[in-house]
């Protein structure tokens, strides 16, 4: 398992790993501050590492997941004199007097900062974001190996191998994507004991009005669907083949209209049933395919989405692999297990990681707006090294 180098590469600077200005564009000075103070994090004496430096410092250490503690510190120090009031100084802190910052600041302020910025970017003109008038999102889960400590252990779980349990707790993790522009956002993170369904349950109240929702088969139940389905938002979901959805009107398109019911004695009563649209379809010619697709919609009109278009839609949900894929093996890397040997610590880099993930895709955005190009066209890897290597210009003038 690869592990901390002891330094960055001779002669490199952060200047050329991480951009700050890019990182504190995203998350204003401003912003963090305002945060600290309402979570009474701000801190009350001039220490080596002031809280709202920490916040830049976690999220900058998740962006170069392989250099120690202090070497991310030390270079990062040399790119904020901007940060800092005219009398503050501060010094590189050894690895105990680092940790001790990052548990006096805990998670609760980078969890605030998540769920108060990081949000959908899409505009009218972002290429890929949009079903006629609907905003695409999707929702998905994952999971990431942790540091394998008692602590950890007891506070998240670890899954059973084939023989025994595996080498590394693990944090569990459900998030919304938008498809357009790849920002995670409403993401829930809990022990491995926690199912996806639970976290679902939580991350879908982010589904806002003008959206439409993709969601694999494993998140259908009546009650979530009940629970997403608000005035203004569309779903597309996939749902067993086997699940009882008799025709009640075959609509020009060949998809049908049916209803979906709390319970089997609402459904004998057909008393409280809610309509749905259903879309069934098989791809013909695609290797390692099943022999039927059965798609859920709250669109009961086939003018305003027609079954072939929807059905070409619903694979677009794979868009959230790739963000998720970005997030766990060009952030935090390949094989690389998160670092932090207390829960608290595990929670508040796996935040740092969502923050410094939607830095770099609202670059990204920007990018793409400025080309009139689809995002997907560009490299997120190639994005995360020139964020990596572009501080010195950026911290020039604070942005």
């Amino acid at each position: 398992m690869a592990r901390t180098l002891a330094e960055l590469p001779k002669g490199a600077r952060l200047t050329d790993y991480i951009s700050l200005g890019v990182i504190a564009a995203a998350f204003p000075l401003d912003k963090v501050h305002d945060i600290l103070r309402r979570t009474e994090r701000t801190s009350e004496r001039q220490r080596d590492l002031p809280a709202h430096v920490v916040i830049y410092y976690v999220i900058a250490l998740t962006l170069y997941m392989q250099s120690s503690y202090q070497e991310v510190l030390r270079c990062l120090l040399e790119g904020i004199r901007w940060l800092l009031g005219p009398s503050d100084t501060i010094k590189v802190t050894g690895k105990s007097g680092i940790s001790q910052a990052r548990t006096r600041l805990g998670a609760e302020p980078l969890q605030r900062l998540y769920d108060e910025v990081v949000v959908p970017i899409a505009q009218a003109k972002t290429r890929g974001a949009w079903y006629r008038t609907w905003k695409i999102v999707s929702v998905d889960g994952t999971t990431m190996d942790v540091a394998d400590t008692d602590e950890n252990e007891k506070a998240f779980g670890r899954p059973t191998a084939a023989r025994g349990q595996s080498g590394f707790p693990q944090i569990r993790m459900v998030s919304l994507v938008e498809n357009g522009t790849h920002v995670l956002f409403g993401a829930q993170i809990a022990g491995y004991s926690t199912g996806e369904a639970a976290l679902a349950d939580i991350a879908i109240g982010s589904i806002k009005e003008g959206m439409l929702c993709l969601a694999d088969r494993y998140y259908y139940s009546y009650k979530r669907w009940a629970k997403a389905s608000k005035p203004g938002v569309a779903l597309l979901w996939r749902v067993k083949v086997g699940m009882n959805l008799p025709c009640n009107r075959r609509l020009p398109d060949g998809s049908y209209l049916s209803k979906i019911y709390r319970t089997t004695h609402h459904r004998r009563k057909d008393t409280k049933g809610v309509d749905v649209r259903v879309i069934e379809y098989t791809l013909e010619g695609v290797a390692k395919t099943e022999p039927l697709y059965r798609l859920l919609t709250t669109i009961l009109d086939p003018a305003g989405a027609p079954a072939n278009e929807l059905a070409a839609l619903y694979h677009e949900r794979w868009e959230i692999e790739t963000s998720l894929d970005e997030l766990k093996t060009h952030l935090r890397g390949a094989r690389i297990v998160l670092r932090s040997k207390t829960p608290e610590l595990v929670r508040q880099e796996v935040y740092g990681l969502l923050l410094a993930h939607y830095a770099v895709r609202g670059l990204m955005h920007e990018a793409a707006l400025k080309g009139d190009v689809d995002v997907d066209q560009l490299s997120f890897l190639h994005a995360v090294r020139v964020v990596r290597r572009r501080l010195q210009r950026f911290v020039a003038a604070p942005p």
